[in-house]
């Protein structure tokens, strides 16, 4: 089985829980002695770490927000002094100033091994040679994914995202069997594979692991037929550890969170009530084993559902859905909720689509509109306006039925959509609030 740590992620559930306990038990009593928001937050609902005596209670703490890292910038959510902090990471703050984290020595060792955890469950060995095309620097990505490469004892590429031409060259020539990157740079990179002429078979590449943005199993399905790959997803954010959060498994069928280190609610994003099991909603982390940088109740905005159902893996921990999107990013169109997922998902199943697509929404004389442009294989774009026209029709069509709105499709010249080496943008809302 590939599986990296049988102990902990085939633990009967009723032992992991216990363990949760514990360790959330240990990681309150941390942060209310060292971190002056967690014990302002505390003392304002009146809770202290004591009271917490079983899982249950959790729901009774105040949550996080990316708000309290902002007011508390750079180093006021540590709850060690900076000596003991050997790597600090941050995001990239172009919504203001930037969310600082920070690892000890013994972070940086969990990360490894929580990385380690989910590039096993693809199925990487110590055979494998990785070729990481995330940036490398203040962004956690491409070092955790690093880590974790040499934690199984892999051999790594440092690639480094962009320059494309040089990535296919480096695949070809030092035998990479296993791509690193967000899923919309796997498609650039099967793109311009295509126009080199370059093809999937000259490659070693078998394992692709990707994360940093939603993106639906059509696309999954795209990139594994255009790359012949596995292609499997990750997910972490860099308040909470970064990539090593939860991951899939051969079976595809949810990324396993790693409830050792971390305990998952579902909320509803409006009221914030904590949601039974199998509800759709926002996710919350709280971190149980972070010595620099514990998040308690963090707000992740991602919209997910949660899966506690035996997996044929033999992991007992529980599986997250691919991310809808985030409750921040969700679009509300004429009163209905709209994910840029769910658009995708219905325009990887038209033929002739491109896998590009952008989103752009105006407001005119006060009402709402969509339009959907999306790229097209080059015998639809060039053919007669009565098979153009049919096509956008049928599109359309799909896209109403799904979403319950009118939407426009505008057909755009196959690579005239901007293409990102990072996360894609997918989204131009015009509208003036």
């Amino acid at each position: 089985m590939n599986i990296w740590d049988q102990q902990h992620e085939c633990m009967p559930r009723q032992e992991l829980e216990q363990l949760q306990l514990e360790r959330l038990q240990a990681t309150l009593n941390r942060v209310y002695k060292n971190v002056p928001c967690y014990r302002n937050k505390f003392n304002a609902t009146g809770i202290i770490p004591e009271d917490i005596q079983s899982l249950a209670d959790l729901s009774r703490l105040p949550f996080t927000e990316k708000e309290d890292l902002r007011l508390n910038y750079p180093y006021g959510m540590f709850a060690v002094p900076l000596r003991e902090v050997v790597r600090i990471h941050s995001s990239s703050g172009t919504t203001g100033k930037p969310t600082v984290v920070g690892y000890t020595r013994h972070d940086l060792d969990t990360w490894s091994n929580l990385v380690a955890r989910f590039m096993t469950a693809a199925g990487v060995t110590h055979d494998d040679v990785v070729q990481i095309a995330f940036g490398y620097g203040l962004f956690t990505g491409a070092f955790g994914l690093h880590y974790g490469t040499e934690m199984i004892g892999a051999s790594v590429i440092p690639m480094s995202g962009g320059n494309t031409d040089k990535q296919i060259m480096i695949m070809q020539d030092y035998k990479t069997s296993v791509l690193v990157c967000t899923p919309s740079y796997a498609l650039t990179i099967a793109d311009r594979m295509e126009k080199l002429g370059v093809k999937p078979h000259d490659l070693s590449l078998r394992v692709g692991l990707f994360g940093g943005e939603p993106w639906s199993e059509e696309m999954r399905r795209q990139i594994e037929e255009r790359l012949h790959i596995v292609a499997t997803d990750n997910y972490g954010l860099s308040e909470v550890m970064g990539p090593g959060i939860a991951g899939d498994c051969l079976q595809k069928c949810g990324m396993h969170i790693f409830e050792d280190h971390f305990i998952a609610e579902i909320i509803d994003p409006q009221t914030c009530e904590v949601l039974p099991p199998g509800s759709v909603g926002e996710l919350v982390l709280t971190s149980l084993t972070k010595e620099a940088f514990p998040m308690i109740r963090y707000r992740t905005r991602d919209i997910t559902r949660l899966d506690y159902t035996p997996c044929a893996c033999g992991r007992t921990l529980v599986r997250m859905q691919k991310t809808m999107g985030r409750s921040d990013d969700m679009l509300i169109i004429k009163g209905v909720n709209v994910f840029p997922t769910q658009i995708e998902e219905i325009l990887f199943q038209v033929e002739g689509c491109e896998p590009h697509y952008q989103l752009v929404i105006e407001r005119i004389d006060n009402v709402d509109r969509l339009e959907v442009q999306v790229e097209v294989n080059e015998s639809i774009f060039f053919d007669e306006m009565k098979r153009q026209r049919e096509f956008v029709l049928a599109a359309e069509k799909r896209l109403a039925n799904a979403l319950g709105i009118g939407v426009k499709v505008k057909l755009v010249e196959p690579s005239s959509i901007l293409r990102s080496e990072g996360k894609a943008q997918r989204v131009i809302d015009r509208r003036i609030m």
